[in-house]
């Protein structure tokens, strides 16, 4: 059940003409500085910055954003994919395809009420779908049509699926914030450890030959 803030719970209440607005939320790898950015497209045709969970995010419009599937919630574990419609020729949607690593990028979908009227915000926009990007395709559509990009996002019980990763590069540490805990990574179980034992050197190879006999 979605919870709504108390201003939003008068307005929907009160039956008035409204204008709702998708907002999209990505975070994922730039490609270049191996930073983590963020990536916000939504609905409307202005870029406009809105205050969610404390935080004053900003998002692209202009068109950017075609159509997002009905989201069905439900009870369990199940895994639900989302297919989110996008012009291939907005150049946020280059960017996100060219410079991005999208690979399980987290995502977040928000829903902003407006006033039909006055286009005013009635309240803070709620939460409608939080997951990660599954995969991106640039279906071929009819001549004469817009390209599209359609994005699949996966809900977050997703990551219950992942299996753990067999090896971890230092790399990989590094750019999640300078964590060196795989500095060593490359060298492991190449260097003998000896504990409560002394340390005895390995014979020379080849072995020395015993001194000749004197005649």
């Amino acid at each position: 059940m979605r919870s709504y803030d108390a201003g939003t719970l008068s307005f929907l209440g009160a039956r008035e003409g409204l204008v709702a607005h998708r907002l999209i939320w990505i975070s994922a790898r730039n490609t270049a500085s191996g930073l983590i950015e963020d990536i916000g497209i939504w609905s409307g045709e202005d870029d406009v910055a809105f205050l969610i969970d404390g935080e004053t995010r900003s998002y692209t419009g202009a068109g950017a954003l075609l159509t997002v599937e009905p989201i069905i919630a439900g009870k369990g574990l199940d895994v639900r994919i989302t297919q989110i419609s996008l012009s291939a020729v907005a150049p946020e949607v280059e960017d996100l395809v060219k410079g991005y690593d999208t690979r399980f990028a987290p995502v977040e979908m928000h829903r902003a009420v407006l006033r039909a009227d006055t286009r005013q915000l009635v309240g803070a926009p709620h939460r409608v779908f939080r997951g990660m990007i599954n995969s991106i395709e640039f279906p071929t559509g009819e001549p004469g049509s817009n390209p599209s990009c359609v994005i699949s996002v996966a809900s977050e019980t997703r990551v219950l699926t992942r299996s753990l990763a067999l090896k971890k590069s230092d790399e990989t540490f590094q750019a999640g914030g300078g964590d060196k805990f795989r500095r060593y990574a490359d060298v492991s179980g190449s260097i003998p450890i000896y504990w409560g034992e002394m340390k005895v050197s390995a014979p020379a190879d080849p072995k020395p030959k015993p001194p000749a006999d004197e005649p």
